[in-house]
């Protein structure tokens, strides 16, 4: 329990920082997954499509810190590789 208004605060804008932080780290992990759905399924249009709409949200995480900087980029060599082999 915070002992002072001020630790009070900075209690409320933690919680309300995790929260957030915790919802935008979900958002981009569901399109990660929608992107390998995708890709299982064999259709290289639609893995294209939701590659390009996932590229953004996860690039914004990295950038904030919510998602590790290389796993970012690790994550998009490997997805657009799997999406670069379903045509061939």
């Amino acid at each position: 329990m915070a002992n002072s208004p001020q630790a009070a605060k900075r209690a409320r804008q933690s919680e309300a920082r995790r929260q957030s932080n915790a919802g935008q780290r979900n958002t981009a992990r569901s399109h990660l997954k929608r992107v390998r759905v995708a890709i299982d399924s064999g259709d290289r249009t639609l893995a294209q499509a939701a590659f390009k709409e996932a590229e953004p949200l996860i690039d914004r995480a990295a950038r904030k810190g919510l998602l590790e900087k290389n796993a970012v980029a690790r994550y998009k060599s490997r997805l657009s590789a799997k999406i670069k082999a379903i045509g061939a």
